[in-house]
């Protein structure tokens, strides 16, 4: 059924649902659906159906879980949010693990949400999101200020952590950058501090743990 989209009320907001769940996906179809102010215009059950069918549609909200099959749903919000800026990506899921949560937000995603949560509270935040708002619960609102203040790398420190991660020595991580060992050590340092370590060992486990780098 077409909503009125004339003048006197404005057009819907268009949203896409990628779940790889088929009867979770059609719950969350009929919800949106009967919200006087939404239509749903697409559905997906992988990754890549996810990205395919937001290209097709070009919604306002693309409603994504992270766990699916053919490319996980942080990927597809990355390559999303980078072709479509003005489509804003809602995560619906059932983790909330702290890598989970940065890649997500680093990828993209205006809004992190648990599949337990309220149907209501679903569709409100599909509105508030479309608004312009970012919606995080206050649980995952203090992780990420905390993982900021420990945190707070450059792009440039995120690159040598990852080599860290991967066991690679200074001479290493300076050819593989291009840059000399002397300025390697210069940045550890500072890494190092950033992250309240002392060795490189203790920098790698705190990288993985708090998610500032992914293996």
């Amino acid at each position: 059924m077409n909503k009125n989209t004339s003048t006197a009320h404005p057009e819907p907001i268009k949203v896409v649902i990628a779940d790889d769940h088929p009867a979770l996906r059609m719950g969350l179809v009929t919800v949106v659906n009967k919200e006087p102010d939404m239509i749903v215009v697409g559905q997906a059950a992988t990754g890549q159906e996810a990205v395919a069918e937001a290209m097709q549609h070009r919604p306002d909200i693309v409603l994504m879980d992270l766990r699916m099959p053919g490319g996980s749903g942080i990927e597809a919000i990355a390559t999303i949010s980078k072709a479509l800026p003005a489509t804003k990506a809602v995560v619906l899921t059932t983790f909330d693990l702290d890598e989970d949560i940065f890649r997500v937000l680093r990828a993209g995603a205006k809004a992190f949400l648990l599949k337990d949560s309220p149907m209501s509270e679903i569709t409100q935040t599909i509105r508030k999101v479309h608004r312009g708002e970012r919606i995080l619960p206050p649980r995952i609102e203090s992780r990420l200020g905390h993982r900021l203040k420990r945190g707070g790398l450059t792009e440039r420190e995120q690159e040598i952590l990852q080599h860290i991660v991967k066991g690679k020595s200074n001479k290493e991580i300076s050819s593989a950058l291009f840059i000399s060992e002397a300025t390697v050590k210069t940045h550890l340092k500072v890494v190092f501090q950033k992250l309240g370590v002392n060795v490189r060992t203790e920098a790698a486990i705190e990288a993985v743990r708090s998610g500032l780098v992914y293996l």
